[in-house]
């Protein structure tokens, strides 16, 4: 009976005890997001530097920067400085994309015409970008790398990851939006 007694009295205390903390089996830094990064900014360098050698490779054509880092020529250019499109204006638009390599992706027959409200309606990054620097009745042909096309998601269609993309523009119209006419008509 004393040993019955004397072994519940161990187990007990044994039970009393604090419980230990589990530790991870695998701890986990921050460094993912970190590693992402880097491997973005790799991709990016490896594209701007791809981007540079087919522009060098191209004598026939007068290519610019843009601010957000695509490049363009154009195609139809209107002389003297015409009104490019400005946010809430209504742009009707043709487009079609291709890849760096000169694969037809999207034709501008099967798109269609757009008519696109400027920075209110959804296109991706650089076709955004660019229609803003377009006048009425140009045409240009635009270079983006993968960070201003559809990214590392690609459009769950024709487009894959981290496809650098390139793109003929064309503005047919631009409507200005009512605030644009009124504040021309207040600042003669």
């Amino acid at each position: 009976m004393k040993f019955r007694i004397l072994l519940l009295t161990l187990l007990l205390a044994a039970a009393c005890r604090e419980p230990e903390a589990r530790w991870p089996i695998e701890a986990k830094s921050g460094s993912f997001l970190e590693q992402s990064a880097a491997r973005n900014k790799r991709l990016l360098a490896e594209e701007e530097a791809l981007m540079a050698r087919l522009i060098a490779a191209d004598s026939l054509h007068q290519w610019e920067q843009t601010a957000s880092g695509s490049r363009f020529y154009y195609l139809q250019k209107n002389p003297g400085q015409g009104y490019t499109p400005q946010p809430d204006d209504l742009v009707t638009l043709t487009y079609n994309l291709m890849t760096w390599g000169g694969d037809t992706l999207y034709r501008a027959e099967e798109l269609g015409v757009l008519r696109y409200k400027v920075d209110k309606q959804e296109l991706f990054p650089g076709l955004r970008n660019s229609v803003k620097l377009l006048q009425q009745g140009e045409k240009a042909v635009f270079m983006y790398p993968s960070s201003l096309g559809y990214g590392y998601h690609g459009d769950e269609d024709r487009i894959g990851p981290n496809v650098p993309l390139k793109a003929t523009l064309e503005i047919l119209d631009i409507q200005k939006s009512q605030d644009a006419n009124s504040t021309q008509t207040l600042n003669p």
